[in-house]
């Protein structure tokens, strides 16, 4: 059930960038095993400073989202932005 929440994860970072085609999400295991989930989220360098936002706080509500939606269908995800 991982691929339910990627979709959710670039769409959100497609909106927030300037290169909405250079957003890429890719999902792993996470460190809890079976039941959690890790999602890269790459984005051009130039627009790194827009997705994690003053302070983090772009970040920070993209991973409250992402939390949300998997503890929706009984799992955890952390998302972890890539240059």
């Amino acid at each position: 059930m991982p691929e339910s929440v990627a979709p959710l994860v670039e769409l959100i970072a497609k909106q927030l960038v300037d290169h909405p085609d250079e957003v890429s999400v890719s999902v792993g295991g996470g460190r809890d095993g079976e039941h959690s989930d890790l999602y890269e989220l790459a984005v051009k360098q130039d627009d790194l400073g827009q997705v994690i936002g003053r302070q983090g706080r772009t970040a920070r509500a993209i991973r409250a989202v992402v939390r949300a939606a998997a503890a929706k269908h009984g799992r955890r995800a952390q998302v972890e932005i890539v240059e």
